[in-house]
């Protein structure tokens, strides 16, 4: 079969499976809408809208403050970056305009936010240049846990003259932001610690491979990278950083250095136009997940649990349904963050680079989704935890922290357990057929089958831990396992695997195809 051949029958197999992934979610929508709860009035076409997912339902009820207070920020920040303010003086305004969103959002728990920040900078000072500097890690480990267990300190715990306080704790729970807020500490004193030791980042070098550089942009690598002088690692421009309103919220992650760099002079990496069809896009998917909420009932199947009763086929396809939700909802919540940023002049990495029916192995999968979570985890623990040559006990330390971080539940630690489980196989395969080389056209051929199966074995294992991690939980396991290993499964576990085939085939082509364009430029 010629290449060509094998595209067109892999193109017609996706476009028919999602014609029948449409038609059967529509179905089953229609047909048990009245057992599921979540489900409000919409405005298209009179249809009841899903917004059980209480992180979407929380964004889409407040976009229109979200977007006031994000012309506002935007009208005044730009006013003064015309009046010649650089690092110092922007890092003033942003603070005292991320002071007032962080009143609103918090109320008088904004104290713990100023306390803590600013215990963090005092240790970040005593230690950050010395070998004690692992303190921080502890410091903000110990801070991630007690802030969930205490749920945010109630100030009825400092005493009766305290309690009153409570009554003014803001429209959003602190603790939970204040996990963004952790790795940019983090990011804050392990940059101040290596700026003091010799930099080994060869700009030269870089701005020569780089893409971006190479035209006199600055890409973000190069603001990470670069070592800053001493006047910016101030309290002010810290302070700033942490609680800089447009990635206060949700992100993106950007370190210390990729931040202070940008203060001088905005980024250069995206022209207006670009910026201005980066929203445009953003204004089209949410199109796109309005839509998806009116007529396909995922989440709301998942969280009122009528899945569980349902046949192995619908539930696969309420799974993938609820999977490709929480993509659409993490893209359209941190690209508009990402543009809110963008406009102000700051680049943050982009979290969601690719589809997630465009990744076929975990490395890929994790390097595309939370991109920017990714990059930190790189940049502050994978490599000072030994990189490459450490890698297989690495992928443990670094999931349970991952876990840890978005919070304290044994669902989420089996996530993150079950992923490393798939994670280390994989690493094992890919580093040993790395080291062989194929030359006769069967060894090919058989060499690329065999990754196609290892694809599919992968996104299934996938499937089945964020489903885990994010909605069943581990207790949800065997009643998974049950669904699909029994004798009415079987058909669908096998046409689920033989899909999962084609769709890494499908993505071959497509990586053949980008390669191709970036050879021939």
């Amino acid at each position: 079969m010629t290449s060509s051949t094998e595209l067109a029958f892999l193109f017609i197999y996706a476009v028919s499976f999602y014609i029948f992934f449409i038609y059967r979610s529509l179905q089953i929508s229609q047909d048990h809408y009245t057992k599921v709860y979540g489900l409000r009035p919409g405005w298209i076409f009179h249809r009841l809208n899903d917004v059980s997912d209480a992180q979407w339902r929380n964004f889409r009820g407040n976009l229109s403050i979200l977007t006031l207070v994000f012309g506002i920020f935007t009208l005044v920040a730009t006013s003064c970056r015309k009046y010649g303010l650089k690092a110092k003086g922007m890092s003033v305004i942003w603070l005292m305009l991320s002071l007032s969103y962080l009143s609103y959002l918090h109320g008088a728990c904004i104290l713990y936010i100023l306390f803590i920040a600013s215990a963090n900078f005092l240790l970040v000072k005593i230690c950050g240049r010395t070998r004690f500097v692992f303190l921080l890690w502890i410091f903000n480990i110990t801070l991630l846990i007690c802030n969930r267990v205490y749920e945010g300190y109630p100030f009825s715990l400092f005493g009766r003259s305290w309690a009153y306080l409570d009554n003014y704790r803001g429209t959003f729970r602190w603790h939970i932001c204040f996990n963004f807020v952790i790795l940019r500490m983090i990011s804050f004193g392990y940059d101040y610690h290596w700026a003091y030791y010799l930099n080994r980042f060869y700009k030269e070098k870089h701005i020569q491979r780089c893409n971006n550089c190479s035209l006199g942009r600055t890409c973000y690598q190069l603001l990470q990278e670069r070592s800053l002088e001493n006047d910016k690692f101030s309290f002010t421009i810290y302070l700033s950083y942490l609680i800089y309103a447009p990635l206060y919220i949700a992100g993106p992650i950007i370190s210390f250095n990729a931040f202070a760099s940008q203060l001088d002079t905005p980024q250069k990496t995206h022209s207006l136009k670009e910026v201005v069809w980066y929203g445009l896009r953003w204004i089209f998917s949410l199109m796109l997940m309005e839509s998806m909420t009116h007529f396909f009932y995922y989440n709301a199947f998942a969280i009122s649990g009528t899945w569980k009763h349902l046949s192995p086929l619908d539930i696969f396809i309420i799974g993938y349904g609820v999977l490709n939700f929480m993509w659409l909802k993490f893209f359209l919540l941190w690209r508009y963050f990402r543009f809110w940023s963008l406009i102000n002049g700051i680049e943050a990495p982009e979290n969601m680079p690719r589809c997630i029916n465009n990744c076929y192995n975990l490395e890929s999968f994790w390097r595309n989704w939370h991109a920017s979570f990714n990059k930190w985890l790189v940049r502050y623990m994978y490599i000072p935890l030994g990189g490459t040559q450490m890698k297989l006990l690495n992928v443990w330390v670094i999931f349970t922290f991952v876990a840890v971080w978005h919070d304290l539940e044994w669902k989420l630690l089996s996530w993150a357990w079950l992923t490393c489980l798939v994670f280390i196989p994989e690493m094992i395969v890919k580093s040993t057929t790395n080291t062989l080389k194929v030359e006769s056209s069967v060894g090919k051929f058989l060499y690329h089958e065999l990754s196609a199966v290892a694809g599919a074995i992968t996104i299934t294992c996938l499937m089945v831990a964020n489903l885990v991690g994010f909605v069943i939980g581990s207790s949800g396991i065997n009643w998974l396992l049950y669904k699909f290993l029994q004798k009415e499964g079987l058909p669908t576990l096998g046409g689920m695997f033989i899909t999962f085939y084609v769709g890494t085939k499908l993505m071959f082509h497509i990586s053949d195809t980008k390669q191709k364009r970036i050879h021939s430029r």
